[in-house]
């Protein structure tokens, strides 16, 4: 493993500014380019009265940054906060909106607090800020529905997909999906601590509701043609994993093995060696978003990736 660079304080030089796109009458994305790791989408719509944010970010200054570009559009506050899912770099800034509701999930509010901010130590150099835990209080089994005055937004929970916890959010009357980490653009999905088959089912779904505009959790705003590309890759990591279970290679020699084809152009290839690890788990028969030895499973991706880190600019 590479020695960790210098902690900074503040974004990279390097680091690409975000933005705010709107992707709807009242719905607006904030793209956080390149999307690679902890550089995660979120999306606000606005209401007469106030905000609906959905998701926070990795960092205290980019949650900052997220609130004041929410601030460039209306001067309304941000009254509810929606988790789609549990990771730090969707809701590691919930704790700079004390005065606002935050909805996730039954099991997302449990795994915020499990985590709490140890995700950090996977990249030491980034400038997080001074983080507190706030976990979602306001949670849900199956689905719940959140009026921005007469616009209906549908959460949704999938099952276990990226994680146990994934809720996407539908607006039905604008046929926009705000897919959170269901959807990847430009960079690999990441399904370590969820199932493929779960993926795999809930791009069906996803499918089936008709999207015209798909907001993803990483990566430039697309169309449904989004769905075909992910579920691509997770046929690809299935039909990987197969081959090297039926061979008795490990995921990471299996990984090793793999002819990545154009998905060696995507960003995050290292993802493979801990996505075969879950694809394992489900060909031994063991259930969806079974928990698996993540210490293991990072070993081996740093591993995958000729001993290096994966690339962050949070």
């Amino acid at each position: 493993m590479t020695t960790p660079h210098a902690h900074r304080h503040g974004p990279p030089p390097d680091a690409p500014p975000a933005r705010v796109e709107e992707v709807g009458d009242g719905v607006h994305a904030y793209l956080q380019p390149d999307g690679s790791w902890f550089l995660n989408n979120c999306a606000f719509l606005v209401g007469r009265d106030g905000v609906v944010l959905v998701d926070t970010t990795s960092t205290e200054w980019r949650t900052r940054a997220l609130l004041e570009a929410v601030a460039g559009v209306t001067e309304r506050p941000v009254r509810t906060v929606v988790n789609t899912h549990s990771h730090g770099d969707h809701t590691h800034g919930n704790y700079l909106l004390p005065l606002a509701t935050i909805v996730a999930h039954d099991l997302c509010r449990p795994a915020v607090l499990e985590a709490g901010t140890s995700s950090t130590a996977m990249f030491p150099e980034v400038d997080w800020g001074e983080l507190r835990v706030a976990a979602p209080f306001v949670t849900f089994a199956d689905r719940l529905t959140v009026w921005v005055d007469d616009l209906r937004v549908e959460l949704v929970h999938t099952g276990a997909a990226h994680t146990t916890n994934d809720v996407y959010a539908w607006i039905p009357e604008q046929r926009v999906l705000l897919a959170g980490d269901l959807v990847f653009n430009g960079g690999c999905p990441f399904v370590m601590m969820g199932s493929v088959a779960g993926s795999l089912d809930t791009v069906a779904e996803l499918r089936a509701l008709g999207p015209e505009v798909v907001v993803p959790g990483h990566g430039p705003v697309g169309g449904p043609e989004l769905l075909d590309e992910v579920e691509d890759y997770l046929r690809f990591v299935d039909l990987t994993a197969r081959a090297g279970f039926e061979a008795g290679r490990s995921p990471l020699e299996a990984a090793r093995e793999a002819d990545l084809g154009r998905f060696a152009a995507w960003g995050e290839t290292e993802r493979l060696a801990p996505n075969l690890h879950r694809a394992y788990s489900e060909l031994r028969g063991e259930p969806r978003g079974t928990p698996l030895g993540i210490g293991t499973m990072i070993a081996d991706m740093v591993t995958f990736n000729g001993g290096r880190l994966p690339h962050c600019l949070a």
